[in-house]
């Protein structure tokens, strides 16, 4: 059955919307989060983790259960496989990193993209996972065509020509922009600049720019206390916390807890 794109009928009501991340490949990560009732979707950090495809299908599968759309963050090198593998699956949207230059853009438009004469992108008839008993074409068709399509804004060469970037980004259809601070930082040569405060300019910048193209910035937080600052700029879309620091981090807390209890016994 395939799955409405509930995180689409959000973007298209203009809601804010809030998600959070995985990267651990269990399926019971997305399941767990579904669950909460209290997320939009859920984005799999697959540029950090490993991935087949059948993990894709089990991960689709468990967030179907929950009403819960994915989202998945690619590498650059293999992101036009993994793309297609994933909406296969079932994932709704698709977050593309590394776009350096606007003809990038082109690139991810025909990844995701139905190949048809209005469209122009590359993506055909694929009937996997989740039409395999019901396709049918018009169906098929639509659920492409909400497919959310997502670009990391990461690169100095990318926010250097931000206008061309941002330009080409709109004429192409693409929903969310994520701004990358610590990629940001290394390919200017400066990896610390990202905890630096002079980062802050050049990040209120690139969401200035993306509300001036109409392309929804994302803020990606790890408190909820962070939102504040990105709401006065004027996001309304956010993705907290990170499994694996929510995991570490709680651990942290309890072994240290217990440890000064049982040093003393």
């Amino acid at each position: 059955m395939i799955m409405k794109n509930s995180l689409r009928s959000a973007l298209n009501a203009r809601k804010g919307t809030i998600g959070t991340r995985f990267a651990f490949c269990d399926p019971d990560l997305a399941e767990l989060i579904g669950d909460t009732g209290l997320f939009d979707y859920a984005e799999f950090s697959a540029e950090y983790s490993v991935l087949d495809m059948k993990s894709l299908y089990h991960m689709a599968r468990a967030a179907q259960c929950a009403n819960l759309p994915l989202m998945i963050k690619l590498d650059r090198e293999g992101q036009g496989f993994w793309a297609q593998a994933a909406l296969g699956a079932g994932f709704k949207s698709i977050l593309f990193s590394d776009i350096r230059v606007p003809e990038d853009i082109d690139i991810c438009h025909k990844i995701v993209r139905p190949e048809t004469p209005n469209i122009g992108g590359k993506m055909g008839v694929k009937i996997r996972r989740s039409s395999l008993s019901s396709y049918s074409p018009e169906e098929y068709l639509k659920d492409l065509e909400s497919t959310l399509l997502c670009i990391m804004l990461e690169k100095k060469s990318a926010i250097d020509s931000i206008d061309a970037v941002l330009e080409r980004a709109k004429e192409k259809g693409v929903d969310i922009a994520q701004w990358g601070p610590a990629d940001y930082s290394l390919s200017c040569g400066a990896p610390k600049l990202m905890f630096q405060d002079d980062i802050f300019s050049i990040e209120e910048k690139v969401i200035s720019k993306c509300i001036e193209y109409n392309i929804i910035p994302r803020a990606e937080i790890a408190e909820v206390e962070q939102a504040k600052r990105y709401i006065d700029l004027g996001v309304r879309h956010f993705c907290i916390g990170w499994d694996r620091f929510i995991l570490q981090s709680s651990l942290i807390k309890m072994g240290e807890g217990l440890r000064r209890l049982t040093n003393n016994i």
